[in-house]
């Protein structure tokens, strides 16, 4: 009973201690955020380069994300690589997770907007103006970076500080309810669009607790919004900052289409989280097993102890004496192989 009881408030003082670095961690991304922007701002007016501001704004974001998540583990004593403290661990399966992550984004999409497609309530525009290549170029590499600040932020180590205090469930709701409100402040996210963020938060959750890595929920979330900004034109949380080639317009029922804020307010995206999820679950039982089952340890105790010495005097004793077996000679034949002498005559009478 005593251990029990001390261990009570070490347990209860080790999930306060996470919770701080969980507060710290959060606060600390929130200002970066400001100081990044603030800072890509002033060096792309400095030198006329406005339309890199987005892309210097959000490296400048993930390198602060970086330097104060590591501060943050060699305060906590558990000092740890930039990678590690981002989420992106070194392991041959890297690209792979990438890819299949990016084409689980890639295939909601397409199942949000086909519908859309199918019923003529698309109408597209293509931009031919002259340096639109060069924009393309630079939203793509925006979005690459951009989307992974958002999952480190989200799913990286804020949520793993959280998972130790809480436990994974508590830390995914959580943070999938701080992601839709997010959506809410910044973006007008009405309820429905709310409701489907938080299921987005899920869904990325899912993807770091099944993998341990932020690669395959990158290569979704980044091919999420490529693919609905950039390839097909429509509004991505409420901003068309992502249609370059391509502007589309949606008519029909907001529930729907998602009206101005796009399909991420539709009913039927919210469909196509689900049926990724499940899919997600059902590709990743790999990485699953490989990366957050820890290894079977054989249990018990050796086996290897010497018999007692009356047990061997006894098996000693019964032990049989060998007998050595001499060969045998065919009958009528000398071991030497050659025929036996006759025998003598009888004796005379």
């Amino acid at each position: 009973m005593s251990y029990s009881n001390s261990s009570i408030p070490k347990q209860r003082t080790g999930k306060a201690l996470q919770l701080a670095r969980f507060i710290a961690a959060l606060a600390w991304a929130v200002s970066s955020r400001l100081l990044a922007s603030s800072s890509a701002r002033g060096i792309t007016s400095r030198f006329n380069l406005d339309l890199l501001h987005p892309l210097m704004s959000a490296l400048f974001l993930l390198f602060l994300l970086a330097v104060g998540f590591a501060l943050l583990e060699m305060i906590a004593r558990r000092p740890s690589t930039a990678r590690s403290v981002l989420g992106l661990p070194k392991r041959e399966s890297w690209g792979r997770e990438w890819l299949i992550g990016a084409a689980l984004g890639w295939g909601m999409i397409v199942l949000a907007v086909l519908p859309l497609a199918i019923t003529g309530s698309l109408h597209v525009t293509f931009w031919t103006d002259a340096g639109v290549l060069k924009l393309l170029t630079v939203n793509l590499l925006t979005l690459l970076v951009s989307s992974l600040t958002v999952e480190v932020v989200f799913r990286g180590y804020p949520y793993r500080c959280l998972a130790e205090a809480i436990g994974p469930i508590g830390s995914t709701l959580c943070m999938s309810v701080l992601f839709a409100l997010m959506q809410v402040v910044i973006n007008g996210a009405n309820s429905t669009a709310a409701f489907i963020a938080i299921l987005m938060g899920v869904l990325y959750s899912v993807a770091w607790n099944r993998t341990h890595g932020l690669w395959l929920g990158w290569g979704m979330h980044f091919a999420w919004v490529v693919s609905l900004g950039t390839l097909f034109g429509l509004p991505v949380s409420g901003t068309d900052g992502a249609s370059v080639l391509v502007q589309t317009m949606a008519s029909g029922r907001r529930w729907f289409t998602g009206g101005s804020y796009g399909p991420e307010a539709a009913y039927l995206t919210a469909v196509a989280l689900l049926i990724g999820l499940i899919v997600l679950v059902r590709v990743t039982k790999e990485y699953a097993w490989n990366y957050t089952h820890s290894p079977i340890i054989p249990g018990g105790y050796p086996m290897e102890a010497k018999p007692p010495a009356a047990h061997v005097a006894m098996e000693e004793q019964s032990r049989p004496a060998l007998v050595q077996i001499l060969p045998s000679s065919p009958q009528g034949m000398s071991s030497t192989g050659n025929p036996p002498p006759p025998p003598p005559p009888p004796p005379l009478p």
